[in-house]
């Protein structure tokens, strides 16, 4: 909480009058990085072809689950509770997930019968890596190569 207040810019008192809990400030905190992730796809559709777009918003979420390691015991202290956080944060990468496979799927650069909750649960497999040393540049790598699988026969599956 310390830490939090002093980034914040804040008292530690005001973060306990606005948050009951100390679970209820880390839920608040993990529900606005995954709400600046998944807002992130659009933008970078706007800039990019899809399978560009695509390819960046896969390599965010790694870069996420390398940030929610350093929140790792404190979001683990969320999993013991009946919060619906990690539920909502699945569905809402999924739903941005779904809009930038199905914009590439359009333009012929990736296959069409993969949806968000596919790639997200693959990239969940990845990034449980995180427990290891150097994990993030073999995450990065392993997401690029299952980013081509969703190129090959882009043609054939749509």
């Amino acid at each position: 909480m310390d830490e939090i207040s002093r980034r914040a810019g804040v008292a530690v008192g005001t973060l306990y009058r606005h948050f009951d809990t100390r679970e209820a400030l880390v839920e608040e905190v993990y529900r606005h990085e995954v709400d600046e992730l998944c807002a992130a796809a659009v933008p970078l559709s706007d800039i990019h072809p899809p399978d560009e777009a695509l390819r960046r918003f896969l390599l965010l979420l790694v870069e996420h689950a390398a940030v929610g390691r350093g929140m790792g015991i404190a979001l683990e202290s969320i999993m013991a509770t009946e919060s619906p956080v990690f539920d909502d944060a699945r569905a809402q990468m999924a739903h941005a997930l779904d809009q930038l496979l199905e914009a590439a799927a359009a333009a012929g650069a990736v296959r069409g019968d993969v949806g968000g909750r596919t790639v997200l649960r693959a990239l969940g497999g990845v990034c449980g890596l995180r427990t290891v040393d150097g994990w993030q540049h073999e995450a990065v790598r392993i997401t690029m190569i299952f980013f081509d699988g969703l190129r090959y026969r882009a043609q054939s599956s749509g």
